[in-house]
């Protein structure tokens, strides 16, 4: 494989890891207001892409390839997760 296509086989790897955490801050920024937030946007965006690129590679490693559905159910519920602990929403 060559070095093109291997880049282009890891960015659409790693593609809806990267619009999830972007988008999850985005909305959590622009409808909780009322939250307090400790870190800025760069931070919570890169912390949610990892613990995203982290759900897709268990993924693949468990069901033998990606793209599978449950794979995507998992990274929107890691993400989400991984978005309320950041925002410390259990306090309120």
């Amino acid at each position: 494989m060559s070095l093109p296509a291997l880049l282009n086989h890891l960015l659409n790897f790693a593609a809806p890891a990267f619009a999830l955490a972007l988008l999850l801050v985005l909305a959590s920024h622009a409808f909780m207001r009322k939250v307090a937030k400790p870190q800025g946007w760069i931070a919570s965006v890169a912390i949610n892409f990892v613990v995203g690129c982290a759900v897709l590679m268990a993924g693949l490693w468990w069901l033998g390839r990606d793209g599978k559905m449950l794979t995507y159910g998992a990274l929107v519920l890691a993400c989400a997760s991984s978005q309320w602990f950041l925002l410390r929403a259990w306090r309120g």
